[in-house]
């Protein structure tokens, strides 16, 4: 079985593993078995949330591991987040104990606030998860709600034991900074979009300096939103195919997502990966195998461009969080 090497949390010293299960676009049974398989390889992270429609599906992979005695639930780190429709404080509680349920688990390991984007709340009845849309189908409807008032209600889900460690999503660093300005307890994790196409080195130099740890996601770049038909992922050039990438891999004896990963995870980010098969879970997992040298990780880092794919302002008028 393989073991991931593991990041330290602020306050509570607990051992995050840096090399984690994305679960994004995994749907029923194969969110289910992604879980499993994940499990059976050394994962110890997986990564979820409310809008990817799949926590019903990750927990029953979750809840067939423990019951055959692969782990315990104390050794997973199961990881959720709140959606933009319920940032009021009176709709926090129920979006989380809507998604405890689904994963059939009693607390979150961490929980973030997966936007600092407020939407107009959607009832549970209507639809779940609701997306973007207040309609379901092309009105992006905005909710005025301070950042504030949402994090105190986390806050307090948080005392309740309900959540372990608490983190926040799409979190530039002037939010950053004023959430830190207010907040009892303070985000333990920031996870944002990292790849050699959008570096993101300012940000994690601020995140690291204030001891908050970073997690990657979208690490490969332009290929997850290949699959989604978006024309700037499309007119991307592919990482695993970058001349670049491809020759440090051929260099290195490794596949060109193991030298992407390891470009993250040396830099002492955590990634999150998505994978679709077992060899992908133990290839993904073996990227901390992998030593850079210093002109390596440089070079790679040139390939910065800024380019963000998740930005929901290209879809959803009015979402304008990463101006």
């Amino acid at each position: 079985m393989l073991v991931s090497p593991t990041i330290k949390l602020q306050p509570t010293g607990a051992e995050m593993p840096q090399v984690g299960f994305g679960t994004w676009k995994h749907y029923g049974q194969k969110a289910s078995d992604a879980v499993y398989e994940g499990l059976k390889v050394g994962y110890r992270l997986f990564d979820c949330a409310c809008d990817y429609d799949n926590e019903k599906g990750c927990g029953a992979g979750l809840k067939r591991a423990i019951d055959e005695g692969i782990v315990k639930r104390e050794e997973v780190w199961v990881v959720s987040k709140l959606w933009n429709t319920y940032h009021r404080k009176e709709h926090v509680r129920e979006a989380v104990m809507r998604s405890l349920k689904d994963w059939g688990v009693s607390y979150f390991d961490i929980y973030y606030m997966h936007f600092p984007i407020s939407l107009a709340f959607v009832p549970f009845e209507t639809r779940y998860p609701p997306g973007w849309y207040y309609d379901g189908k092309a009105e992006v409807r905005l909710d005025p709600v301070p950042i504030r008032e949402t994090w105190e209600a986390l806050e307090e889900l948080m005392d309740e034991g309900y959540i372990k460690h608490l983190g926040v999503s799409n979190m530039n660093s002037g939010l950053l900074m004023d959430l830190l300005s207010y907040a009892r307890i303070k985000p333990s994790v920031l996870q944002v979009e990292i790849h050699p196409y959008n570096a993101q080195f300012r940000l994690v130099e601020y995140a690291h300096s204030l001891g908050i740890a970073v997690t990657g996601y979208s690490s490969f770049g332009p290929l997850g939103f290949r699959e989604l038909n978006m024309k700037k992922a499309l007119d991307t050039q592919p990482l695993f195919t970058h001349p670049l990438i491809t020759a440090l891999a051929a260099s290195h004896a490794c596949t060109p997502a193991q030298i992407v990963l390891r470009w993250a995870t040396q830099r002492g980010i955590a990634v999150i990966p998505k994978s679709g098969t077992v060899r992908m879970m133990q290839d993904n997992m073996r990227n901390v195998e992998v030593h850079l040298s210093e002109e390596e990780m440089q070079e790679v880092g040139e390939l910065d461009r800024g380019l963000r794919f998740n930005e929901p302002a290209d879809d959803f008028a009015g979402c304008y969080i990463f101006c």
